[in-house]
């Protein structure tokens, strides 16, 4: 009988050696360690899904012990220290936010936002929260190049165990979508298949892949 090989569950990890560095990222990173030197003691961190703000976030509520809360579940201001980080900001429910922010300004405190886009650019229905978070400064983390794109193709193999060489990540990088999401879908992919087949991840598997995925091959 043959017994199926499964994949183990790769957790994430934010310290600071596990965030890549190129030009896409760079500013975002430097004003994250600026706090708390800030011009203003709020800030909107965006980008696309995958790009690495929350890992950023996470970076910035450790140098300012701060708590990382979720858009989506986000708590009462009173439930919250006066410095906090608010990711996926946009699905917070609008006037639970506001309250928050205004809570923690009025004690002094710091709030990092992570957005999709500018705040310019999502749509608010509240004009009060809309006014104050388009008045912040705001940067934004751009689609990684290519050599960005390698390096966390060789992160995501490493955190799986997978040994790729240097050509099948070569052959990878020009024909995949640019950005993070795309390179950990790929590497959940080829470590699924590799692991199915019992054998390395090799330049004929990356192209079957790549092909299911709908890459250019």
């Amino acid at each position: 009988m043959t017994q199926q090989a499964l994949p183990l569950p790769v957790a994430p990890r934010f310290g600071r050696t596990d965030f890549l560095v190129s030009a896409s990222n760079s500013a975002a990173l430097a004003q994250v360690e600026g706090w708390p030197e800030w011009p203003a003691r709020a800030l909107v961190l965006y980008g696309d899904p995958g790009s690495g703000k929350t890992h950023l976030a996470h970076l910035w509520c450790a140098r300012a012990g701060a708590p990382l809360c979720d858009g989506r579940q986000l708590p009462p201001p009173e439930q919250v220290p006066a410095t906090v980080a608010v990711d996926d900001a946009d699905c917070a429910p609008e006037r639970l936010l506001l309250h928050l922010y205004n809570h923690c300004l009025e004690r002094g405190g710091s709030v990092l936002l992570t957005m999709p886009a500018p705040p310019v650019a999502v749509p608010l229905a509240l004009a009060d929260l809309a006014s104050r978070l388009r008045a912040l400064p705001a940067v934004g983390i751009a689609p990684p190049d290519d050599e960005l794109l390698a390096a966390v193709l060789l992160k995501h193999f490493g955190d799986r165990g997978l040994g790729v060489k240097p050509e099948v990540v070569a052959y990878l990088v020009p024909r995949i979508e640019r950005s993070m999401a795309a390179a950990a879908a790929l590497a959940a992919a080829l470590d699924r298949r590799a692991l199915a087949a019992g054998k390395p991840v090799s330049l004929r598997l990356a192209r079957a892949v790549l092909a299911e995925l709908g890459g250019d091959v």
